[in-house]
């Protein structure tokens, strides 16, 4: 499929080498050598180290699926802000994987500064925490000469992203891989349904639909023992300065699929609705609990995008594509109006992801997903900060800003103060549209 990134076979090298890129990065090996590779790799010889930065769900999720898809490859290093939850997801991961889980107490690592001693004990190091510091980790990995797999969203401001493309593009000079959380860009049915949009099915493109409507995401009670900052990094997803809200963590995943659609254009400006309505109690941070976002496009298109974490309420996940001749509904991979199509929407892109990584390593291939890792999200940012603001946003304004959410990633420390508090009803101070300036 066109449509999905490729990756970059610009060259290949050694099955050592390409696991110890850091130190021979760019090196170039004779033609017909990947073939002795792939044969050297399918006895088993040699074992992939992966580490894990961040113990929740989703990572997690990848590291069984990094396991799943490579049986030589071995977990040896965790990190979390909470110790607890290391030694716990370390316990579920070997009984679901119990001879590839190689992690002693003495690789169990918590607090802000242990992401370098994982990336220190690994080949492939596994990002999935507070999306803050997923440009500031992956840097580090790949300055480390670590190829890497980036939970979404890769970042969660201008600055961040910025940050984020210049590791993608070190990585590509390093010869390392690289590879996205959005992982619609590897399920077999949308890269076939996207195809078919690129290719008229659905003739010109007039406007799309994105929905990602549910209920609050991953709410846990307070535990006595936690401090403020250890409270607000195990519920990050309810705090702006960690996660960035729910149109950068949740809705880019339609947005990507969206820009995907569009052949990767970029929008010329946008303007968005949001705030809190009845998720109000103190679990639920400082996020706005729903937003809408109107993006409009040169080509005169417009995505109309709409995201909610409130219960009670209808729920839709969705990314419809309306065009001349009929509609696409991508993640139910049907076409209907003058041409259409039914194709299987069943995959577990997410494992696919993985495979994909693991195979390229392998291979002694380069596959980088930093272009569309970007700009996406960056997409996601520009409606996110309209929303807070109240104001048009331009596409220009939010490339060339180089606002950030304090504190800097690499000024976070374990006693530090966090830079929202709750205040005397103990509920955390939101963002106000109209009032509210931040680029």
């Amino acid at each position: 499929m066109n449509t999905h990134q490729k990756p970059n076979a610009g060259a290949s090298v050694t099955r050592r080498s390409f696991l110890k890129t850091s130190t021979l990065a760019g090196t170039a090996v004779a033609a017909g050598v990947l073939d002795l590779s792939r044969s050297a790799w399918a006895a088993g010889g040699d074992t992939l180290k992966v580490g894990m930065i961040g113990c929740g769900g989703r990572n997690t999720g990848a590291a069984y699926q990094a396991l799943n898809t490579d049986k030589g490859a071995k977990l040896v290093a965790m990190c979390d802000i909470l110790m607890e939850r290391v030694h716990g997801k370390r316990e579920e991961l070997k009984k679901s994987k119990p001879g590839q889980v190689e992690v002693p107490d003495s690789q169990c690592f918590a607090g802000f500064g242990a992401y370098k001693k994982v990336i220190e004990c690994s080949d492939v190091v596994l990002i999935a925490n507070a999306a803050k510091f997923h440009p500031f980790h992956a840097m580090a990995a790949i300055q480390a000469g670590k190829h890497v797999f980036v939970e979404k969203p890769h970042g969660i401001d201008p600055c961040g992203i910025k940050l984020m493309q210049k590791a993608c593009d070190l990585a590509r000079q390093k010869q390392l891989c690289v590879v996205s959380g959005l992982h619609s860009r590897y399920h077999p049915g949308y890269q076939e349904i996207v195809q078919r949009i690129h290719d008229g099915a659905i003739g010109d493109i007039v406007s799309i639909e994105e929905n990602f409507l549910r209920p609050p995401y991953v709410v846990i009670s307070r535990e006595p023992e936690l401090n403020e900052i250890q409270w607000q990094c195990s519920t990050q997803y309810h705090f702006v300065w960690l996660s960035g809200d729910d149109v950068v963590q949740s809705l880019v995943h339609n947005l990507d699929r969206a820009s995907w659609a569009l052949r990767e254009q970029t929008p010329v400006k946008c303007h968005g609705l949001g705030g809190r309505s009845s998720m109000t109690a103190p679990i639920y941070g400082n996020v706005f609990d729903h937003h809408s976002v109107v993006y409009e496009y040169a080509s005169g298109v417009r995505i109309y995008a709409f995201c909610r974490t409130t219960n009670g309420c209808y729920d839709e996940y969705s990314s419809l594509v309306f065009g001349s001749k009929g509609k696409a509904d991508i993640m139910a991979c049907r076409i209907t109006g003058e041409n259409k199509w039914q194709g299987n929407p069943n995959a577990d892109a997410h494992q696919l992801e993985q495979t994909a990584l693991f195979k390229a390593i392998r291979e002694g291939r380069v596959i980088n997903n930093g272009d569309y890792m970007a700009r996406s999200t960056l997409i996601g940012i520009m409606g996110q900060i309209s929303c807070y603001t109240g104001k048009e946003v331009t596409w220009d304004q939010i490339s060339r800003s180089e606002f950030a959410y304090p504190p800097k990633p690499e000024d976070c420390r374990d006693d530090m103060e966090p830079p929202t508090r709750p205040g005397p009803d103990g509920t955390y101070p939101v963002y106000i549209p109209g009032k509210t300036q931040l680029i």
